[in-house]
């Protein structure tokens, strides 16, 4: 005889309450009682203090109340942050490496991949459509958001137009866990298409490290040519690692 499943899933309707689960006549499926108030006060606490009042595993709690309506799900949130270190980490995770967790099934999964892309999209609105230099910060946000806790390189350019207006954001290439392709020529010519008038190039170091690297050097001087030769400006290139990054125009690359 095999044990039991520690967690057990069930999809949800978007908007329903986990709370208003219907009772067949013969089988008690209600939530236990100290689960049912565990989950009132937390999400209480997280509506009155918000983010800052809660840890991370406790904010992983409120993920996962949706996907297992019915278990403590305090140990898998801990399972999950001794895994992948942190929340940032957990929600960027890959789905064959989640699904390795007891407990992580397909709403598991599908309820960390919506969060993730609400992030995403949140930080991506507060720099399109901006004046890039006066939203550097919303910018850089943007990018450790979607880019410092991947596993393979990502290389992303920004677009933009004469008043440094962001036109564009769109990934060019994914790589390995040290290496992408990177082709100026194509970048050029997408600038071309976009009516681009100046160009931001950012990649992420999976090892965590921002340095560039002699590669990274090499191609954005080639980059840099094939702009130049066309009159389109590369303002920067920024390489984002776990938990710092580099600018090329502060250090002097360019």
């Amino acid at each position: 005889m095999t044990d039991a499943p520690a967690f057990s899933e069930r999809p949800l309707p978007l908007f329903a309450s986990d709370e208003a689960v219907p009772v067949a006549a013969s089988t008690d499926t209600r939530q236990p009682s100290y689960i049912r108030d565990h989950r009132q006060r937390l999400r209480a606490r997280f509506l009155e203090g918000g983010a800052a009042a809660v840890p991370d595993y406790e904010m992983l709690e409120l993920v996962l109340f949706r996907a297992i309506p019915r278990r403590d799900v305090k140990p898998l949130a801990r399972a999950l942050l001794d895994r992948f270190g942190d929340f940032a980490s957990v929600l960027s995770a890959p789905p064959d490496q989640l699904s390795e967790i007891s407990g992580v099934g397909a709403a598991v999964i599908t309820e960390l991949r919506i969060v993730e892309a609400a992030a995403h999209r949140l930080t991506r609105a507060r720099v399109m459509q901006r004046q890039v230099m006066s939203s550097w910060a919303a910018l850089l946000d943007y990018c450790r958001a979607t880019m410092a806790h991947r596993e393979v390189e990502q290389f992303r350019v920004f677009y933009l137009d004469r008043k440094n207006i962001l036109i564009a954001d769109e990934e060019q290439a994914r790589g390995t866990v040290d290496h992408v392709p990177v082709y100026p020529r194509e970048i050029v010519k997408r600038a071309l298409h976009l009516n681009a008038s100046a160009l931001i190039l950012v990649h992420n170091h999976p090892s965590g490290d921002p340095t560039p690297s002699q590669a990274d050097i090499d191609m954005t001087a080639q980059v840099q040519r094939a702009a130049d030769a066309l009159g389109i400006a590369l303002h920067d290139h920024v390489v984002i690692g776990r938990s710092a990054e580099v600018s090329f125009r502060a250090e002097g690359y360019l």
